[in-house]
């Protein structure tokens, strides 16, 4: 049986990594992220496994993209400005097929921004920020509870398919304690990369035979011994570099479709109140608690409202938001940001349907009242304001 604790979401984060098998991690401290690896760092030890805190965020990135590559199941932790550092070698594991979990504890920017507000900014970064065609997966859970499961299934994912997964959350929902149910490992679905069949002389690490190739990189001692090349490059089925055009067109589609042709194993979301809706709230992460809140208080108004809900983030619930086109009037997308999510919305659903917003960058989170007053009247604005006062204060006027 697993055991009932009172933590935070990242502490949440952090037990989950140990029961979905993680055993290595390297970061670098950021707020307010930090707690991860702070309970990561009285565990892991403990086990007999590698934390190492190193110099700044691309050391510690490549350092997991290296234990990725020697059979590890490794994790790191950051935030908005430590997430834009680490980008290059992101990009690394992607083309090298590397299974590596990202927590990304979201807060204010650009830049330093607000190190200790919280925020829903890196959307698109997750999915662009790394350069290229490159496939991405990003997981997102609106409690303690949820980032219990949503970081086991992020590790699962990067194990079966090869790729860097990131677990979203934000300065809000990171801090705040809950009970926590944390199962023993033999409870839940822990999922182990998949190792090459064929003697070493016949192995290829990107054998084109597969939509995702077995790594072999870890094998007890004792075991058949495998080396193999890999490279940032692009590269044929030996892992070498190539520039023969077929190779490459081959392979860059190969890394979208291992990811596009399993949608439905990938893809996770939460409709509520939808049967009758009329109008759909669409909420990820902290804020859809505030979401939920105000669908309950618009229930009770008399006004048919429901939530549609990603867990997935990346790739996008397409189906799902071009399904609501014939069944709702409008939607309402919120989110802690000045429109991300939103414009995947807007275009996935082409104009069908109007789709409001209610966007909001102030370092506070979005309150029920406001998501409420946007049901009530989609054309109203609710964001946070200055009054002129405040604006004449911090030098917008005499």
């Amino acid at each position: 049986m697993g055991r009932i604790a009172f933590i935070n979401a990242n502490a949440a984060a952090a037990e989950a990594a140990i029961i979905a098998g993680c055993n290595f991690y390297a970061g670098y401290p950021i707020t307010p992220s930090s707690e991860v690896p702070e309970t990561l760092s009285k565990i892991m030890p403990e086990r007999g496994v590698p934390f190492i805190m190193l110099e700044d965020e691309i050391a510690s990135i490549n350092a997991c993209v290296g234990a990725a590559a020697s059979g590890a199941k490794p994790m790191t932790c950051t935030s908005g400005p430590g997430l834009s550092l680490k980008q290059e070698a992101i990009g690394e594991a992607c083309i090298m097929e590397l299974p590596v979990v990202i927590v990304d504890v979201m807060r204010g920017g650009p830049s330093t921004g607000l190190p200790t507000r919280p925020s829903q900014a890196d959307i698109m970064q997750a999915k662009w920020g790394t350069h290229g065609d490159h496939p991405i997966i990003a997981v997102s859970a609106c409690n303690a509870q949820e980032v219990v499961f949503e970081t086991i299934r992020a590790f699962n994912l990067a194990e079966k398919f090869r790729q860097p997964v990131y677990i979203l959350t934000d300065g809000l929902l990171s801090h705040l304690h809950a009970k926590v149910y944390l199962p023993d490992p033999e409870e839940v679905e822990i999922i182990e990369r998949a190792k090459p069949t064929v003697p070493p002389e016949e192995y290829y690490p990107f054998d084109y035979n597969y939509e995702v190739p077995p790594l072999a990189a870890w094998w007890p001692k004792g075991g058949p011994s495998y080396r193999f090349h890999m490279s940032s490059l692009n590269h044929d089925k030996t892992g070498f570099p190539t520039v023969v055009p077929s190779f490459i067109q081959h392979q860059e589609k190969r890394l979208i479709n291992k990811i596009m042709n399993h949608i439905d194993e990938i893809e996770k979301f939460e409709y509520y109140k939808m049967d009758d809706a009329e109008t759909c709230m669409i909420a990820y992460g902290s804020v859809a608690e505030a979401a939920r809140v105000a669908v309950d208080e618009a229930r009770k108004a008399g006004i048919k409202v429901g939530m549609f809900r990603p867990l997935t983030i990346w790739p996008l619930a397409e189906k799902q938001i071009r399904d609501l086109r014939g069944k709702v009037k409008n939607i309402i997308v919120v989110e802690m940001n000045l429109g991300q999510y939103i414009l995947e919305v807007q275009r996935v659903v082409a104009e069908k349907i109007p789709v409001y917003g209610v966007l909001q960058a102030a370092g506070i989170p979005i309150r029920p009242a406001q998501i409420f007053e946007k049901i009530k009247n989609p054309e109203k604005s609710v964001e946070i304001c200055m009054t002129e006062e405040e604006l004449k204060k911090f030098g917008g006027g005499e």
